[in-house]
């Protein structure tokens, strides 16, 4: 490999230690931001692929309040549709009284009750007001870490701030794997195995995808 490289023109022998040294520069920062992103999508690609035999133990807190007459007032003369934001002053309540947040979450509005989904990675909760007497029901379902960690891998109600950290992940996989690949392309002269390995890597999935997958 070395006699190879000595062999080669000044002007080329530059040119490729340009591209090796801003390659190795550009895939050692992706890999250190994608690290230990990549940690967390391969142990949960395994949780994932095995759900079915990893056992979920659901707990389940209910809490119980009654809202004040003022506030009962205010939601009584707002008019919305089947469903539409939370209420201002309902989210204030919910939030001072049960520690629930309820902000940019939509309500279902029904002529006795507002009631509110609530989703989250690993479990969900809801809570509704009975516009009646004020009396308000909170239940919140967790199912563990393994499936905290399985939502976060598919994005499942993980919201806005997740979802970009996904988007700049990605970004940094992409900027990883194709350093990764011309680095390779760099190398390969010296190492026979690397395109025979490539192709291997191209081949097995393609081949388990069309004769295993119906």
């Amino acid at each position: 490999m070395s006699a190879l490289i000595e062999n080669q023109p000044a002007a080329s022998r530059q040119q490729r230690a340009f591209w090796l040294k801003h390659l190795h520069r550009w895939h050692w920062i992706s890999s250190a931001l994608c690290l230990i992103g990549m940690l967390l999508f391969a142990i949960t690609g395994i949780t994932l692929n095995h759900a079915a035999q990893i056992e979920a133990h659901p707990t389940v807190k209910k809490r119980d309040a009654h809202a004040p007459v003022p506030l009962l007032q205010s939601l009584k003369q707002i008019t919305h549709a089947d469903k539409g934001p939370v209420p201002l002053q309902l989210v204030a309540w919910l939030h001072s009284a049960m520690g629930i947040e309820a902000a940019d979450r939509e309500a279902e509005f029904s002529a006795d009750e507002i009631y509110i989904a609530l989703p989250r990675p690993g479990g969900d909760a809801w809570v509704s007001v009975a516009l009646a007497d004020g009396t308000t029901h909170y239940e919140l379902t967790t199912r563990g870490w393994i499936s905290y960690l399985n939502d976060l891998h598919k994005g499942r109600n993980t919201g806005k701030a997740w979802n970009w950290f996904l988007d700049a992940f990605a970004v940094s996989c992409l900027v990883f794997s194709l350093t990764g690949l011309f680095l390779l392309k760099l190398h390969a002269g010296g190492r026979v195995a690397t395109w025979p390995l490539v192709g291997l890597g191209v081949v097995l999935p393609l081949v388990l995808a069309l004769l295993f997958i119906h």
